[in-house]
């Protein structure tokens, strides 16, 4: 006898369980209530006669079959991914949602100049606009468009590098005129120091222009990015920002030219389906013309 397969609905949510490691973590990524998950759990468990997880403090946690069956799951997610990139890349119309993924930085303080030409060149076309630092995937369609600052790997992506930007160590007047200007490098130690808390991203970058720069040295400490250029403006300390950015803003002055921090690489990439997509396909070039421009007038 031929047993009904499990609705797919209940595979989805099994693999969002999987990948999260809790119901509350995959309800939110599914934007579903936790208990309507739990029942999904338990209606595919049930269907399929055997326990998928192990019920623990920390959450859930799949077993060995699980994990065999969370195999073929995802070989499924990107069959249906890569058939809805393939029926994406038939449409002509200039309209719908484009969905664009950037840097938190990117997002709030250049985008928004650029988005206005964009709308008023395609106003059927819907802006999805995403502030993220961590790198969302193209692949899974978590995003159409992407303005990268390093240059995507994966084949089935299309890249085009825009430009770079340069960082520089900048201050406020406001936090100069209290504290004075460093003149020399070394002189970094003794002030007010704006930097992240988890990420390493700033001491690992000065231990490979030779100096050391520890956690301990930041007196402002924060993981978020528009935060510490918020702080910066403020003139509560020295700390490091894209030169675009420090030239656009009152009162902010570059710092100690002899520190050479290698500059950011800006690419704007897509999927290679979705590049056939006609409404991507021109809010991209669009994109990529008014990116370039910026980066290349500052």
């Amino acid at each position: 006898m031929n047993r009904q397969s499990p609705d797919w609905t209940l595979w989805r949510s099994f693999a969002a369980v999987v990948t999260n490691g809790s119901l509350s973590a995959a309800a939110r990524q599914l934007n579903l209530s936790q208990p309507t998950l739990g029942r999904h759990i338990e209606t595919l468990e049930n269907n399929l006669n055997t326990p998928l997880f192990t019920r623990t403090l920390k959450g859930l946690e799949p077993n060995a079959a699980a994990m065999r069956m969370f195999e073929q799951v995802q070989k499924a997610q990107n069959a249906l991914t890569e058939a809805s990139l393939l029926a994406e890349g038939t449409t002509t119309k200039l309209e719908g949602t484009v969905r664009i993924t950037a840097s938190t930085i990117t997002s709030h303080y250049i985008l928004p100049n650029l988005l206005k030409t964009v709308r008023e060149k395609y106003p059927a076309i819907e802006l999805e606009l995403v502030p993220t630092d961590s790198a969302e995937n193209l692949l899974m369609r978590e995003s159409d468009i992407a303005v990268r600052m390093f240059r995507p790997t994966q084949l089935e992506l299309i890249a085009r590098k825009l430009g770079e930007s340069p960082i520089t160590c900048c201050a406020h007047t406001s936090y100069l005129e209290q504290h004075g200007t460093p003149k020399e490098i070394s002189d970094l130690f003794e002030h007010d120091l704006v930097g992240f808390d988890r990420s390493d991203l700033l001491t690992a970058g000065a231990k490979n222009l030779g100096f050391n720069l520890a956690r301990k040295d930041f007196a402002l400490r924060t993981d978020s990015q528009t935060a510490i250029w918020e702080l910066l403006r403020a003139g509560l300390g020295i700390g490091f920002a894209q030169q675009e950015l420090v030239s656009a803003a009152p009162g902010m002055v570059p710092l100690l030219p002899q520190l050479v921090i290698p500059p950011l690489h800006i690419w704007l990439t897509t999927h290679k389906e979705l590049f056939t997509s006609r409404k991507i396909r021109v809010i991209y070039d669009l994109l990529a013309d008014l990116l370039s421009n910026y980066f290349a007038d500052k």
